[in-house]
């Protein structure tokens, strides 16, 4: 039961959704049928629901077929209504087709007519399209070509500027053209184009500032010249008149002062002085010779590129080596002057173009960069002047050296630089320049020294005279009364070494110009020089003469004279020095010359020569010397060899009697040198013929040699007595002999039993006969009794002389043993 109602329950419900579908289906349009059917196949009764749907169909027809019957007379009356305008409307086709056959006949020429305008309009369409994208693309083309025309003119910074104009401005307008997108590609490539050119010209413009960098520091430095000539001149001419004529004309007149005062002017180098034609001119500077415009370019390009960093770093870096070039030194720089100032023109052009391009390119370089080139430019450079500079001999060389460093040192500083390094370089310099100037004086007074007759200036007249009284400081009241012609005690070599003394003082004066110096400083440096040149190098030049061989007694006794002279010249010499330096000789720690030792010394050295000359020669006429020392007899008279050498020393002592000069010198003359020459001459003759009678090669003797000998030392002691000399008292030159005479008397008198017994006292006659000498020559008096007499021990006589020798001989002995213990 319970099964029949739900049976009969799903029944009522599914044809009551059949009815339900069926509903929808007559109610929905077509095209949304398809859910509505889906929901039919999605259940299990479809078959029901086909039975169902075809009922309602039939049912559908049915009431059509109602429909149509109840209709159908209106139908018919409407189908026959409908044949009717069926023809109507045939006739109204063909009047159309009629119509329009004439209307498309008639209207032929209209259309073509209209074709014509459709295509002008069509063409006036399109001209004025294309003008007006023309008008769109002119501008950029035009840009495009200006962009081109200005970089064949090498314009880069404007071009880039262009580039920059149509990238930002006018290819937006135009990018969808196919040109524009090319000339879009190329912009990259002009730009490093440009970067690229100009960076070739900036190569360009650094190889023309480095081979002008020569005539840049030329002009510089004759810059700086002609503005230290300008404040000399200012300083001398404090109302200074305008116009450059007025300034040629003060120029040309300091000139001529200059070269009338200075002692030295005909051996400056002139490097410093302006030519004449440049005086009317403006000189021209770095800004004249070299055109920055490149690097300016070039700087502009790279900041607007972005790359101005890489700009600077490049630029400083080529610089740098530029700046190693131009400090290397040529190898033969010290050969010349112009080897100098070459590189010195180049050190200043390159830091003078530095100079320019830090104050006009706004951040190119920066003071520290250029301070840092510098210090290495300045120790490079130091380094090279103390090498080159110590190849130079030539103190005309260092001067114009030391005058081109000072000009280059203000040249620098005038740009900002600090040179005082090289100013202390300067006084390192100035000890070299001292060196060489006293070689190149050791030189002078060498050839004076050599080519001076050593002989007393002669003078025919006034004017002679007062030439060498303007030469030398020297009076002498005597002189000048004497009459014409008269001579100066001194040679010519006198005012000769006191003018080149004098040049010296002006050319250590010289160097010391412009190194801003005090004059105390200036006034050392002088006298300190000076005392180098009196005490090494003139000195050694007597020294050198005095000790020639082939200088004589006479030159010997001029040179004495000379160096008394000038030792008395000193003071002059201290009061030049005073005058040229403002300093004056009690300042304190002032030096003072050592002229006059060095003149004391040369004249101590002239006189020991004189002494050692005179002894020279008497042993030369001793070497002639020819005894026969086993002689029986002596001769009649002194030996030939003495005989010429006492005439040799008469006419030497001579000499020295008749010196001319003045009453001092003379007495100095007579009474000290020839006094002492004349007793050492004769202490010499003594000594050597003393060692003559007992050298060891004379073995034995006999009386009548030793007589011979006598008379020879006889001979001496007249010379000693005739007073060669003027001023001994007394018998003092005969003293000399004393010890050869009481010798020879104790042998020839044989007054040994005298001897003997007074030996030791103060009043002994033979006080001056040692006993080693008198036995020396006694037992070369006892080997000859016994060799040549051979039958003299059969002679009583004989025998008892042989044992008086062999008595004394012991009692000799005696003596010297009592002497020694």
């Amino acid at each position: 039961m319970e099964r029949g109602k739900m049976a009969e329950l799903e029944s009522l419900e599914t044809a009551a959704e059949h009815e339900r579908i069926l509903r929808e289906i007559e109610s929905t349009d077509t095209a949304c049928i398809g859910p509505t059917l889906r929901s039919v196949y999605d259940g299990e009764e479809h078959g029901r629901f086909m039975e169902k749907l075809e009922a309602r169909i039939r049912n559908h027809d049915r009431e059509i077929e109602k429909m149509c019957n109840f209709h159908y007379q209106g139908f018919v009356d409407s189908i026959t209504e409908l044949l009717k305008v069926r023809g109507e409307a045939q006739k109204l086709k063909h009047q159309v087709t009629d119509t329009n056959r004439k209307l498309q006949s008639e209207g032929k020429e209209l259309v073509v007519a209209m074709e014509e305008l459709k295509q002008c309009r069509l063409q006036q369409r399109n001209i004025s399209a294309t003008v007006d994208k023309l008008t769109l693309c002119l501008p950029v083309l035009e840009m495009y070509s200006k962009l081109r025309e200005q970089m064949t003119s090498k314009r880069h910074y404007p071009a880039l500027k262009t580039l920059e104009h149509l990238e930002h401005t006018y290819l937006p307008q135009v990018s969808h053209y196919r040109f524009c997108k090319i000339m879009v590609d190329n912009i990259p490539k002009l730009r490093e184009e440009i970067k690229d050119v100009s960076m070739s010209d900036l190569k360009d413009f650094l190889e023309s500032i480095r081979k002008h960098s020569d005539k840049i520091g030329e002009t510089a430095m004759k810059q700086a010249q002609q503005q230290r000539n300008l404040d000399n001149i200012v300083s001398q001419h404090p109302r200074i008149g305008g116009g450059k004529k007025y300034k040629k004309d003060v120029c040309a007149s300091s000139d001529l002062e200059v070269k009338n005062t200075s002692p030295m002017s005909e051996q400056d180098s002139g490097i410093l002085d302006v030519e004449d034609e440049d005086d009317d001119e403006e000189v021209p500077g770095a800004q004249d010779l070299v055109d920055f415009s490149p690097v300016y370019r070039c700087l502009h390009i790279y900041s607007v590129l972005g790359a101005r960093e890489t700009f600077e770093n490049y630029y400083r870096k080529q610089r740098r080596k530029q700046a190693r070039l131009v400090l290397q030194p040529p190898s033969n720089m010290h050969e010349t002057l112009d080897g100098y100032r070459k590189y010195f023109n180049q050190i200043v052009g390159f830091f003078v173009v530095e100079d320019h391009i830090l104050h006009t390119s706004q951040g190119l370089v920066n003071r520290a960069y250029i301070d840092e080139l510098w210090e290495m430019a300045l120790s490079k450079t130091i380094a090279a002047l103390r090498t080159h500079s110590s190849y130079c001999s030539d103190p005309n060389l260092v001067l114009d050296l030391k005058n081109l460093i000072v000009l280059f040192a203000d040249t620098l500083q005038g740009y900002g630089f600090p040179v005082n390094q090289l100013f202390d370089m300067l006084l390192e310099i100035r000890d070299q320049y001292s060196d060489t100037l006293l070689k190149k004086w050791s030189g002078v007074f060498r050839n004076i020294l050599d080519s001076d007759n050593y002989s007393p200036i002669p003078v025919a007249n006034e004017e002679l005279y007062k030439k060498i009284i303007g030469q030398f400081p020297f009076q002498d009241p005597e002189l000048e009364k004497q009459p014409f012609p008269k001579k100066f005690p001194f040679s010519e070599f006198v005012p000769k070494v006191y003018n080149q003394i004098k040049e010296f003082i002006y050319a250590c004066l010289k160097f010391s110009e412009d190194l801003h110096l005090s004059s105390t400083e200036v006034d050392d440096m002088i006298r300190k020089s000076t005392n180098l040149l009196l005490t090494r190098m003139l000195s050694n030049c007597l020294q050198t003469v005095i000790k020639r061989r082939n200088t004589g007694l006479t030159e010997l006794v001029q040179i004495i004279i000379n160096t008394t002279h000038l030792e008395k010249s000193c003071k002059f010499l201290e009061e030049f020095i005073t005058n040229i330096t403002n300093v004056l000789p009690e300042t304190v720690h002032t030096t003072k010359l050592y002229g006059t030792t060095t003149f004391k010394d040369a004249r101590h050295a002239a006189e020991e020569e004189i002494y050692t000359n005179l002894n020279q020669k008497i042993d030369q006429f001793l070497q002639l010397a020819d005894y026969d020392w086993m002689a029986a007899e002596p001769g009649s008279k002194a030996s030939d060899y003495l005989v010429d050498l006492i005439a040799f020393l008469r006419s030497t002592f001579a000499v020295f009697t008749h010196l001319p000069g003045d009453v001092d010198v003379h007495s100095t003359m007579s009474g000290k040198v020839a006094q002492t020459a004349c007793m050492s001459a004769c202490k010499h003759l003594s000594t050597s013929l003393m060692q003559l009678l007992l050298e060891a090669e004379v073995r034995q003797l006999t009386l009548g040699a030793l007589q011979q000998f006598n008379l020879d030392v006889e001979e001496c002691e007249q010379f000693a007595r005739s007073g060669p000399v003027p001023g001994f008292q007394g018998d003092t030159l005969q003293l000399a002999f004393i010890d050869l005479r009481q010798l020879l008397d104790l042998f020839i008198q044989w007054d040994w039993s005298t001897y003997l017994a007074d030996y030791g006292q103060p009043t002994c006659k033979y006080l001056r006969v040692n006993p080693t000498t008198a036995l020396i020559l006694l037992e070369k008096m006892k080997d000859t009794s016994r060799k040549n007499n051979v039958f003299a021990q059969f002679r009583k006589n004989e025998r008892d002389k042989q044992k008086l020798i062999d008595t004394v001989a012991k009692q000799l002995r005696s003596l010297i043993n009592s002497h020694h213990l």
